[in-house]
């Protein structure tokens, strides 16, 4: 396929925020749509590809989401607990996990567009569930939801591109694939010259308006150590080796866009320690991710904990303890359940066949795996375990009535009147002193980087570092958008967020490409 010379909105990547803004475009009356990556069409769908697909949104309870959902029938629905997710809890989770500093108007605009962006990407094909095998329990007979997470996509985020990717061709969206930006200029009569480069040659594209969703810069080791800081380099790359921060550079070089939010800030979790380092796995998707360490306990190489694995849902925590991970002795660590807790882990992220299992009849025997695969030091290992459980024990002998509750923060805890650990473990925290023993090898997986542009929450249109002033036909939208996300951020927020600006961005860049069009018209008379 030829590279169009001309087209009224230009998006520039595929993933979850490039496909929504063009769908967005189409629905809102621009005919020649193009959306470009730099990837190959086997790697499509950028970071989106490698989540589990789960989108944070505000709703009214079960009720609410039962319309949009595929996996739930009405006898099903009846053992179900889901509570309304308010606009007051996600901004309170977004305030409390990002320390007051999120942008409070694309905060409130995330917030109040996230319910009407999800049915919106329902009602196009994007086929959603509730959420059963990463975000309820089955406590009591009754499917227990927690955390305010509670819808994903069938497939999780392999399901999320190929819906977009039939979404897109029944708007007749151009694809085209092995095409990556390499310039940007606004042409003085409201339209925007992009350069690309494809099959060895250099295309000039004019746009209406061009949409930069081309992700942030967490493939690139020598950008993650530059921003991020020392020892990034070492971090394992999540999901696509392509983001490699180029749009961003291109646009605050081209058009001098704004930079804007927490730019040594990332989302990193728990990953495969055994895992490609450099690029994720098309195949394995997200089940590399390792999320059963609230079940647990993480012992570093030397032996010794290092985060209060219980001290909230995991929804809050996993995309900041990547980070805690990278950090320790050689940036790898061992998380450890005994035979109570290791039923309860997912078997997409802990089966055989996904990851190596280091197992073991006693703490001792543990160790001593441990050992042939990187801890150091085996004593500690085994004291540290040991004078866990001593604290695990006091608390229990002193609230004999405390239960232990996955869906909840249930307040087992490792301190007491007479026994408190230095780094306590705050909820969830039952001995591990029934054999068999199970130990899981991780490091920090990066997913996507906090730092991007300034743009306007109303239409997404990205900001000039010298007017402050909005950038005539240029929007940003996704990992690009900068200020929302500080060092933390509430589960499943990623994809709202692409969704809802992908949405606004998609509107407004027709619309001005509509305007823009008649004025090059005019123009040309004279």
């Amino acid at each position: 396929m030829d590279i169009p010379r001309e087209c009224d909105v230009l998006v520039v990547g595929s993933g979850n925020a490039g496909f929504a803004a063009a769908l967005s475009a189409s629905q809102s009356g621009a005919k020649r749509i193009l959306l470009v990556d730099k990837c190959p069409e086997s790697w499509a769908g950028g970071n989106s590809y490698f989540t589990a697909g789960a989108y944070r949104t505000v709703h009214g309870g079960l009720h609410d989401l039962l319309p949009i959902v595929n996996n739930v029938d009405a006898k099903l629905a009846e053992k179900v607990d889901l509570d309304p997710y308010t606009e007051k809890n996600f901004a309170d989770d977004m305030h409390r996990i990002c320390g007051g500093r999120s942008d409070p108007e694309l905060c409130r605009a995330l917030i109040k567009d996230s319910n009407s962006a999800v049915k919106w990407l329902a009602q196009n094909g994007i086929r959603f569930q509730l959420s059963f095998n990463r975000q309820a329990y089955e406590v009591n007979d009754r499917f227990k939801f927690w955390g305010g997470l509670h819808l994903k996509t069938e497939d999780g985020g392999k399901g999320l591109i190929q819906d977009y990717i039939n979404i897109a061709r029944r708007q007749k969206i151009v694809l085209s694939w092995n095409t990556a930006l390499t310039g940007l200029s606004t042409d003085g009569s409201g339209g925007v010259l992009a350069t690309v480069h494809r099959d060895r040659k250099d295309h000039t594209i004019t746009a209406g308006a061009v949409i930069l969703a081309a992700g942030g810069f967490e493939a690139s080791p020598r950008l993650r150590c530059q921003y991020l800081g020392p020892g990034w380099d070492m971090a394992l790359v999540r999901g696509t080796p392509f983001n490699t921060g180029d749009c961003l550079e291109i646009a605050m070089r081209d058009v001098s866009a704004l930079a804007a939010g927490n730019w040594s800030g990332c989302h990193s979790v728990a990953w495969d320690a055994n895992a490609d380092p450099n690029t994720g796995d098309r195949e394995a998707s997200n089940e590399y991710t390792k999320s059963g360490y609230p079940l647990g306990v993480m012992v570093n190489t030397q032996g010794k904990r290092f985060v209060d694995e219980g001290i909230d849902l995991r929804n809050y925590t996993y995309a900041i303890f990547g980070r805690a991970i990278l950090s320790q002795p050689e940036s790898v660590a061992f998380q450890v359940w005994d035979s109570r807790t290791s039923p309860w882990l997912r078997l997409e992220e802990y089966r055989e066949e996904r990851v190596e299992r280091i197992t073991a009849n006693s703490i001792e025997e543990l160790a001593d795996k441990c050992l042939q695969r990187g801890l150091r030091d085996r004593e500690s290992f085994i004291s540290t375990l040991r004078e866990y459980n001593e604290a695990v024990y006091a608390h229990r002998k002193e609230h004999p009535e405390a239960t232990w509750n996955p869906a909840i923060k249930d307040g087992l805890s490792t301190q007491s009147s007479t026994t408190k650990l230095l780094l306590a473990k705050s909820n969830w925290a039952l001995p591990i002193d029934q054999g068999p023993f199970l130990a899981v090898k991780v490091s920090c997986g990066v997913t996507f980087t906090f730092g991007g542009l300034s743009v306007n929450p109303e239409t997404a249109q990205l900001k000039s570092a010298v007017t402050r002033e909005g950038i005539p036909g240029v929007y940003c939208v996704g990992e690009m958008l900068g200020g929302l996300f500080y060092s933390n951020y509430p589960g499943g927020s990623g994809l709202t967020s692409g969704a809802v600006f992908g949405r606004r961005a998609g509107r407004a860049a027709a619309q001005w490409a509509a305007r823009s069009s008649v004025q090059r018209g005019q123009m040309a008379k004279l």
